[in-house]
């Protein structure tokens, strides 16, 4: 215990620990009195066992803890913003805010309740207008990784300023700045948050550039946390199907693909399959999806490997195919590479729902006539699949009028 403090129910903790519990594990209660405590509840400064611990250390030869500051409060966070202003101390006083985040959540929490995040992405909207990469730039997005927007916030900032996705998708497309890795991704996870919190009239009106700045991260590498990032930020933008014509434009189709080829994390694929699963349901998505000559190989593989969220988008991607696109080069290809056979298994599996698997009979049945005979299937799989189609054929009888 380095900093006694006393709650409002009267058990002192260590200052961090009781923080971490209230701001970062988002509890409303003490932890051993069980009572409510507010994440705003005062905690008093136990001046009488800080002496005792440090007396205890100073006995037994242990270095001795120092005396705490007094935690930091709102009007030092507004006099450092204040100081923002000059030009000259920008570099510093935005270090000094990140250093201040990174101590506790306190901290961080008192920066957030001064408008630290309001002013940092006001920060960055000015150098976009003057089109300058200010050296305060990096650490402004940098601080932004410590100290989160909060919702309302976001969404009135967007109200009040219309280019502030603009200036994200200008630095994402900054190659030319120092660090320009670690910039793109910290520029890519303000985005994610903004996305995820903005209203749908923001979400109706996301432009062809900032899908072709996600696109080029993509490509052109990132950190994986910037790749997890761009991927939500996809699947955000996806809720709108205008967005999906300029996502396939900017050929996040094959990206996509090119990402799974290399055998990503179970996470990345669940949101990779997700986005493809939407892009696919147009047509010029579904077109670019068979252009990848690895495309339903890489899908068939992923079914029965990954996890059930990624067998359900799988299936509903060949189910588009099978419907829109079902020519006999694709019909050939689908057997060819153990789709039939995949199918056939899912059917049959007693691991995934009436609705997937009725989805999987479907596919089969619309092209028994190309597939029940393929030498291409083995024999398990074509004896399963006449009877399908028999049984088939016998619900159709049954239901027939005499």
């Amino acid at each position: 215990m380095k900093e006694p403090v006393t709650t409002v129910t009267g058990i002192t903790y260590d200052r961090d620990s009781i923080e971490h519990w209230l701001f970062t594990n988002k509890n409303t209660t003490c932890p051993i009195t069980r009572h409510p405590l507010p994440k705003d509840s005062d905690l008093t400064p136990n001046h009488n066992l800080l002496r005792l611990i440090q007396a205890w250390c100073t006995q037994n030869g242990i270095h001795s803890i120092p005396t705490p500051k007094p935690p930091l409060n709102k009007f030092q966070v507004l006099k450092i913003l204040k100081d923002l202003k000059d030009p000259k101390l920008q570099l510093i006083k935005i270090k000094e805010l990140k250093l201040l985040a990174s101590q506790n959540e306190r901290n961080k929490e008192c920066l957030q309740q001064a408008g630290v995040p309001k002013a940092m992405i006001l920060f960055l909207l000015t150098c976009f207008r003057k089109g300058q990469l200010d050296k305060g730039l990096e650490e402004a997005l940098s601080l932004l990784q410590f100290v989160d927007v909060p919702e309302e916030e976001i969404k009135l900032l967007l109200a009040e300023n219309d280019q502030i996705l603009d200036s994200l998708t200008w630095v994402l497309g900054c190659d030319e700045v120092e660090n320009s890795i670690t910039v793109q991704s910290h520029a890519m996870t303000l985005l994610k948050r903004i996305i995820k919190k903005a209203s749908s009239s923001v979400m109706e009106r996301l432009k062809p550039e900032l899908f072709e700045m996600v696109m080029k991260v993509l490509r052109c590498g990132t950190s994986h946390q910037g790749m997890n990032d761009a991927l939500h930020v996809m699947v955000s933008a996806c809720h709108r199907g205008r967005n999906w014509i300029m996502m396939v434009e900017s050929g996040a189709v094959f990206e996509l693909i090119e990402i799974e080829l290399g055998t990503p994390e179970k996470s990345t694929t669940e949101l990779t399959m997700e986005i493809l699963a939407h892009l696919c349901s147009c047509a010029n998505g579904r077109a670019q999806f068979l252009s990848h000559k690895g495309a339903i190989a890489l899908l068939t593989e992923r079914i029965f490997t990954v996890s059930p969220v990624v067998d359900d988008r799988a299936v509903l991607i060949l189910s588009l195919v099978s419907m829109f696109c079902a020519t006999p080069v694709v019909l050939q290809e689908m057997v060819e590479v153990g789709t039939v056979s995949k199918l056939c298994r899912l059917v049959q599996s007693d691991h995934h729902g009436t609705y997937l698997k009725d989805k999987a009979r479907e596919i089969l049945k619309s092209h028994a006539d190309v597939w029940k005979y393929s030498p291409c299937i083995s024999d398990r799989d074509r004896s399963f699949y006449a009877r399908l189609c028999e049984m088939e054929c016998h619900s159709i009888h049954s239901s027939m009028p005499n």
